[in-house]
């Protein structure tokens, strides 16, 4: 079994206001995915969550989104598969500006809410985000939602020549497919440090898990996440560190 790596959305404040808490978060896990403007992130938040990474050897991966601040990036927009790919292209380049300039490299590109999920079901959305990657720099990879059945996934991914890497979540509740629960639903995020724990552990050691309904689900991850800004996530993060340190 390969070592699952631990991920977490960080530099998701604006100016003010901050959400989750980068510091803690950080020394924990292996990669971080950082906001690049268009959820949530700005400049100088940017910047100081790459020093941050390159201080604890974090990888860095980019985080763009919709161009939502208001909604969080988490409102369905109609974006066409060319408006995407440039957008996609902007965040990308605005991130790995700080990179170049911290002596690092971006390391690989997770869309964020909304838009991850639409990649799930919409193939031209797909592929224009996997064109994006190309275009930015071969061999750049793509993390995309691990699911019960990834063969669509890898398919576009191979006619585009794009490496893939499949998430799961900790503290996220899943549907029979492996889609994530939509967020409307009471018990889509998990609020109960035990279960986060228990299904993370399940996940990397590539057991099966409950979905929503309580039927058994299993995933093949390369990384696991953790939201930063679900605070019970956090209370667990030390914990699962060492958990997953001794598998």
């Amino acid at each position: 079994m390969n070592r699952i790596l631990l991920n977490c959305d960080m530099g998701e404040g604006f100016g003010a206001w901050r959400m989750g808490d980068d510091e803690l978060a950080m020394p924990l896990i292996d990669q971080a995915n950082l906001a690049c403007g268009f959820h949530a992130g700005d400049p100088l938040i940017m910047a100081r969550c790459v020093e941050l990474a390159v201080a604890h050897g974090v990888s860095i991966g980019a985080h763009p989104s919709y161009p939502d601040l208001q909604g969080f990036g988490r409102r369905h927009l109609q974006c066409s598969p060319e408006e995407v790919r440039a957008l996609v292209l902007y965040q990308v380049g605005a991130l790995d500006a700080f990179c170049r300039a911290a002596g690092c490299q971006l390391a690989y590109v997770k869309p964020h809410g909304a838009l991850y999920n639409d990649l799930v079901r919409d193939d031209a959305l797909l592929m224009a985000v996997l064109d994006a990657c190309a275009s930015y720099r071969k061999g750049l990879p793509l993390m995309v939602l691990a699911l019960a059945d990834n063969d669509r996934e890898l398919h576009l991914a191979d006619e585009a020549d794009v490496p893939l890497m499949f998430e799961a979540f900790a503290d996220r509740a899943y549907l029979s497919d492996g889609q994530l629960a939509p967020r409307r639903l009471s018990a889509a995020v998990h609020q109960d440090p035990e279960r986060i724990l228990a299904q993370a552990l399940a996940i990397a050691s590539g057991e099966p898990f409950a979905d929503i309904d309580g039927k058994p689900l299993r995933l093949r991850a390369d990384s696991l996440c953790v939201h930063g800004d679900n605070s019970e996530s956090l209370a667990v993060l030390r914990r699962l560190r060492a958990r997953l340190d001794a598998l």
